[in-house]
């Protein structure tokens, strides 16, 4: 790979998402799940547990996390190989390395609220927004998505199912090593965790999409084309009450670019019907590559 395109804007770009991403994991983490006992299931949550269980000053959560991440690295790389990914290889040593370093830099005796509930929610957020951003650029922390790689690869087993029902034994675990308000704040994070990342997944990728019946189309054509820089497919329609000849273009934009097409139709062709939904799925120039 020559150094110009290892250094182009779309790889500066996911490396900085992917690093802000490892950044809110591991805040979420390490101020809110270690220190209150919460374990939504992956490594951190066993590590949690574990380093609760062993209580020692050398065995800690964050060299827990380092470990297991560290084996599933040399796992995945072994028998997952090229499809593996330099991406969640980075995400994955830069999550475990960062949580060490906040564990020597900002050590934690006791939760940094008296707020459960705050901290459970505080956790949730940042996790779930660190993770989308990383899945947003194809990456991951590794974890339990190295597991997964290896179900899929090896086995015929349901995925998903699998997964979820280890991070629910791992949930279920802080009943035995916490208490049960421990587990129960554990429990409720594993399945809010899902329904958030998904969300905020969407959310970060949520686009308008525009369809728009009009006569004034070589106005609304070149404000496309020319002012938010987008591409549209342009259909010939007959308006049913009048039988007139429109155009129908269809086009994809960003939020706040949907907001200025749909006012600039509006004063262009006040009779124009638009009908604007959201995606969050887009693959194309301008958009996702695949």
């Amino acid at each position: 790979m020559k150094l110009a395109s290892f250094f182009s804007r779309k790889n500066l770009s996911e490396l900085l998402l992917m690093t802000l991403g490892v950044c809110l994991l591991t805040v979420g983490v390490y101020f809110f799940k270690i220190p209150n006992g919460f374990s939504t299931g992956g490594v951190s949550g066993i590590s949690t547990v574990l380093g609760a269980a062993i209580q020692s000053s050398f065995v800690t959560p964050a060299t827990l996390i380092m470990a297991i991440n560290v084996v599933l690295l040399v796992v995945g790389l072994i028998f997952v190989g090229k499809d593996f990914g330099i991406k969640t290889v980075y995400c994955s040593l830069l999550f475990s390395g960062a949580t060490m370093l906040l564990e020597w830099l900002v050590p934690l005796a006791a939760p940094i609220t008296e707020e459960p509930v705050l901290d459970l929610v505080s956790a949730i957020l940042l996790t779930a927004i660190g993770s989308a951003l990383m899945f947003r650029v194809g990456a991951s922390s590794g974890g339990t998505d190295i597991v997964a790689m290896l179900l899929k690869k090896y086995t015929s087993l349901d995925i998903g199912k699998a997964l979820l029902a280890t991070d629910f034994l791992i949930a279920a675990s802080t009943f035995l090593v916490f208490d049960v308000q421990t587990g129960i704040f554990s429990l409720l994070g594993l399945f809010a965790k899902a329904f958030v990342v998904d969300g905020v997944i969407e959310s970060i990728g949520t686009c308008k999409y525009f369809t728009i019946i009009t006569t004034k189309k070589e106005e609304i054509g070149a404000y496309i084309m020319r002012t938010i820089h987008h591409g549209y497919t342009e259909l010939s329609g007959t308006g049913g009450f009048t039988g007139e000849d429109k155009a129908v273009l269809l086009t994809v934009c960003k939020r706040i670019e949907g907001a200025r097409l749909r006012r600039f139709c509006k004063e262009v062709d006040p009779h124009s019907f638009i009908i604007v939904s959201d995606t969050s799925e887009i693959i194309g120039k301008g958009f996702r590559a695949v």
